[in-house]
């Protein structure tokens, strides 16, 4: 289902006279398989009502219609509110190579298998949606590999940030232009880079590899601005 007919579908949810006018929607799940659309495209859905104020977010407590309660903290929204694509990419850049030398510091032999799996699935995706959700377990594993909780969740609230709408149109934008097999190719090779790195236990060739990968993808960006 396209995110226009989804969020069409919100909206008459969202709307319904039965429900509370500050009632809680159901989960993410839930939503998804009532609407029949993936959980990216509701995701993207759901932005475009929280600016419009039909709805708001809160980490842990769920989504909720209306606006918010007058003194909610939404500490999520506020960081991410003025945030652009290039921000995102440059705070990705300034942790994601040091959560790669970590994991090269602290992976075993018996977790280099699981990066390969990954790898190999980001190199046989067949769409954007498939590809984005591959890399996203890539970079992922290379977070729990680094054994540090607060890297793993600073890595996923960025994952959480690439779901946001100003993100996915300009990456769509990028994707459409390069073509599905530069990030099934380039992007794989890239990996598997970081992964060879991990595997030698060198935390330096890790972060070396990693602030490449990230650069790559700055700069295709960046080429499509332009």
């Amino acid at each position: 289902m396209r995110k226009d007919a989804a969020l069409a579908e919100l909206r008459r949810i969202i709307d319904d006279p039965s429900a509370d006018v500050d009632s809680r929607l159901p989960t993410e799940r839930a939503l998804a398989e009532r609407i029949g659309c993936s959980r990216e495209t509701l995701r993207t859905a759901l932005d475009v009502l929280e600016a419009e104020g039909k709805i708001w977010r809160q980490v842990g407590k769920g989504t909720f219609r209306g606006r918010p309660p007058q003194g909610t903290v939404r500490r999520e929204t506020i960081l991410l509110e003025g945030a652009t694509p290039e921000d995102l990419i440059e705070a990705r850049l300034a942790i994601e190579p040091a959560i790669a030398a970590q994991a090269a510091r602290h992976a075993r032999p018996e977790d280099i298998p699981h990066l390969d799996r990954l790898i190999r699935a980001g190199r046989n995706s067949a769409s954007r949606e498939e590809a984005e959700r591959h890399d996203a377990a890539f970079h992922g594993a290379i977070a729990e590999l680094s054994g540090n909780p607060i890297l793993s969740g600073l890595l996923g609230f960025l994952s959480n940030a690439r779901r946001r709408s100003a993100w996915q149109r300009e990456w769509e934008r990028t994707y459409r232009r390069l073509g599905v097999s530069e990030f099934t190719g380039l992007h794989s090779d890239q990996h598997k880079a970081v992964r060879d790195a991990i595997a030698a236990r060198d935390p330096e060739a890790a972060a070396a590899a990693m602030a490449r990968h990230l650069d790559t993808i700055a700069r295709a960006m960046r080429r499509q601005d332009g």
